[in-house]
């Protein structure tokens, strides 16, 4: 949320009181050693408010003062971990999981770049899902209480945490609309069409991606088995709609991508 970040080939802050002792892989980075600065954070316009007059922005940076980064497969948070922080993703890519009935992990969503997560903990105090970095990523990280805190003084930076919480909401909502009334290939059209949106807000590509996830993954956030992910894309390939090569992607035909999660109504 809130310093220069770096944009990768084709996608692609602040001493916490009771801070929960990061993993081996994820390594918090000294303040001393780097200048957070939000206000010339090239993410700026994704995760901070807009409109803020110097003396806001300053007061903002303020709030996140140190990053940390996180190695592949390594967990930002876990379930059952006491809440803390939010965490804004400078660079990277994380999914956010559960612990289903038979042990499997369910997909709850996939964040990137310009995102903030740690939302879920905020109700009860505690997580309720696991965050997995899919790459090498960085974070900031954010205290609650320093943002609830300033979000008394600054009104913008309230409405924007009011934003960021709605835009959750959407997304869930968006989710079980995917699940409980699109087929297979709606899904998978709807989840590249949202991928590459988003990727495209951050300066990327509107048409080649990089899926930093994998297939089964994908079918775990979807719904879908690994053999109907695999079968569809491959349909989407005989189709002309998408060319791939393992996990780079090109969407050759967006307007049919389209037309498969809005089909027309003829006359």
């Amino acid at each position: 949320m809130f310093d220069q970040a770096t944009k990768p080939n084709h996608t692609s802050h602040t001493h916490t009181p009771i801070a929960i002792k990061p993993a081996a892989d994820a390594v918090d980075m000294h303040p001393q050693a780097i200048k957070v600065a939000c206000s010339n954070c090239n993410l700026r316009e994704l995760c901070m408010p807009l409109g803020l007059s110097p003396v806001e922005l300053d007061r903002i940076d303020d709030v996140v003062a140190s990053r940390r980064k996180i190695k592949r497969g390594a967990t930002l948070f876990r379930n059952g971990e006491k809440f803390h922080n939010l965490y804004a993703i400078r660079t990277g890519f994380f999914k956010t999981c559960v612990a289903s009935e038979d042990g499997r992990d369910q997909v709850t969503g996939f964040q990137m770049a310009g995102e903030i997560v740690g939302l879920d903990g905020i109700v009860n105090e505690h997580h309720t899902c696991d965050a997995v970095a899919l790459e090498d990523a960085e974070v900031c990280v954010m205290p609650f209480d320093r943002i609830e805190e300033l979000s008394r003084e600054v009104n913008a930076l309230q409405r924007h945490v009011h934003k960021i919480m709605s835009r959750e909401i959407v997304r869930e909502n968006g989710v079980m609309l995917l699940l409980g009334s699109m087929r297979a290939e709606e899904r998978l059209a709807a989840f590249l069409l949202n991928l590459v949106q988003r990727l495209h807000a951050r300066g990327f590509s509107q048409s080649e991606l990089v899926l930093r996830m994998t297939r089964e993954e994908i079918g775990s956030y979807l719904g879908l088995k690994l053999e109907t992910v695999s079968r569809t894309f491959s349909k989407f390939v005989e189709d002309g709609i998408v060319e791939v090569k393992q996990r780079h992607v090109r969407i050759l035909n967006t307007e049919a991508l389209k037309e498969i999660v809005n089909p027309k109504v003829c006359d």
